[in-house]
């Protein structure tokens, strides 16, 4: 209780510009925290590979045109969705391997850049809030030392005691601000990890089924033209 006490007194010293500083630093973590939270575990799922079992099915019968729309449908929720459907198009249109590639891989690069946003912002905050700690100890630290130049003898040892206590109050605030960020940070990146793992493999097992299970886009390009 008297440490919380302490760190609010440090809100209320002539340095307290350090500790406002630091709580922005906190609540702009907390709701990065809180937004991508939600975005990669609630709203992102480790199962395309399963969906892409599911289109394989169509794509193996050469039913594009079923799994064209399975995966648009898809592709309101799940990401391997937009991605098969931009490779499937590119086979409907008689594209070869390297355009259905091409497709694939410009969707997949957008989607995986979707799941990684603003997590780096987690590392960076927590760094930004110790160093914040550290400057708002040192120039606590200048502050207290310059105020016992002219005081009373008697009077120094208190003075300086209350003024390295405040001024360490932004150290260790700064502490407790960095450290749940950069958790956070390793678990949500650790987890975006995993989601782009499953997505590159899903796709990846798609394109495998468009190139070598429907070997008819190259033959049907020869036929329209006869």
């Amino acid at each position: 209780m008297e440490f919380l006490s302490s760190l609010g007194r440090g809100f209320m010293s002539s340095d307290a510009i350090w500790m406002w500083a630091i709580l922005a630093a906190q609540i702009v973590s907390i709701a990065i925290t809180i937004e991508r939270s939600i975005a990669l575990y609630m709203n992102r799922k480790d199962n395309q590979k399963n969906l892409a079992k599911l289109l394989g099915e169509d794509i193996r019968t050469g039913n594009l045109e079923k799994a064209l729309k399975r995966s648009e449908a898809l592709g309101k929720s799940e990401p391997l969705g937009v991605v098969a459907a931009a490779g499937l198009q590119a086979a409907i249109d008689m594209g070869g391997k390297e355009e259905i590639q091409l497709k694939m891989d410009e969707v997949l690069l957008e989607e995986n850049t979707r799941v990684e946003k603003r997590i780096g912002f987690l590392a960076m905050f927590a760094n930004v809030a110790t160093l914040l700690g550290l400057l708002g100890t040192i120039t606590g630290l200048i502050h207290s030392f310059a105020g016992i130049a002219n005081a009373n003898p008697a009077e120094k040892a208190t003075i300086l005691s209350n003024g390295i206590s405040l001024a360490m109050n932004t150290t260790a605030y700064g502490l407790i601000v960095a450290v749940p960020a950069l958790i956070m940070y390793a678990v949500l990146q650790n987890r975006a990890t995993r989601l782009t793992d499953d997505l590159n493999k899903a796709a990846l097992n798609l394109f495998i089924q468009l190139s070598y299970n429907y070997e008819s886009v190259p033959a049907k390009k020869k036929s329209t033209r006869a």
